[in-house]
């Protein structure tokens, strides 16, 4: 199996719901965001894929996100904008990217700090 992955970031207010504590409060992360793709084979031309698609993908992902205050985007409405949920709309929304590339989606994980990561796979 071969893997690339991307790593960009982004910035964003949220609040999550119900969880008690601090983080009911309105307050913001500098998040990180890994994208991990990955096939059995190479291409023809001897790569996995162009690391400038992926890093285009992913850019177009999260510039939806980028500076927005997240509970107030359509794809979470009804749900805590968590890291959780953040890991798994982007995958997602990588996979609809994905479908003609010849690379599967293998897991998405997202950083809210240096020192507290989630990762979401299938």
């Amino acid at each position: 199996m071969y893997e690339v992955t991307i790593i960009k970031s982004f910035s964003a207010a949220h609040l999550l719901a119900e969880i008690g504590g601090k983080c009911e409060e309105l307050h913001g992360h500098n998040f990180k965001v890994e994208v991990t793709v990955g096939a059995q084979e190479l291409n023809s031309e001897g790569i996995l894929i162009d690391f400038r698609l992926v890093k285009k993908w992913l850019k177009d992902i999260l510039d939806k996100m980028d500076h927005q205050h997240l509970n107030n985007l359509p794809f979470f409405a009804g749900k805590n904008p968590s890291s959780e949920n953040i890991a798994h709309y982007v995958y997602r929304e990588m996979q609809a990217k994905t479908k003609t590339s010849g690379v599967a989606v293998l897991r998405v994980k997202v950083w809210e700090s240096e020192n507290a990561a989630v990762t979401y796979s299938e």
